[in-house]
């Protein structure tokens, strides 16, 4: 499924969505094609399984017009 569909059946909602496809420029993921897990009408729901997402699975808001993940090289840990 694109973007663009899952903007146009969930207007101004964040979704659960699995990445199928993307490519990166510049340490910038897009992403190209999605399959849509479900969508979340809570934000504070949104937030907790943004926080739990792995793999491939990524919570975003049908707001944005493109899917575009900033890509970390070096990711700084914290550990006491």
């Amino acid at each position: 499924m694109q973007w663009q569909e899952v903007r146009t059946i969930y207007p101004d909602q964040y979704v659960l969505l699995e990445i199928l496809d993307s490519h990166t420029e510049d340490n910038i993921q897009f992403v190209d094609e999605v399959a849509l897990v479900r969508a979340i009408q809570d934000p504070d729901e949104a937030t907790k399984e943004l926080l739990n997402c792995k793999n491939n699975n990524i919570v975003y808001h049908t707001g944005q017009e493109k899917i575009a993940i900033e890509l970390r090289k070096n990711p700084f840990y914290r550990s006491r």
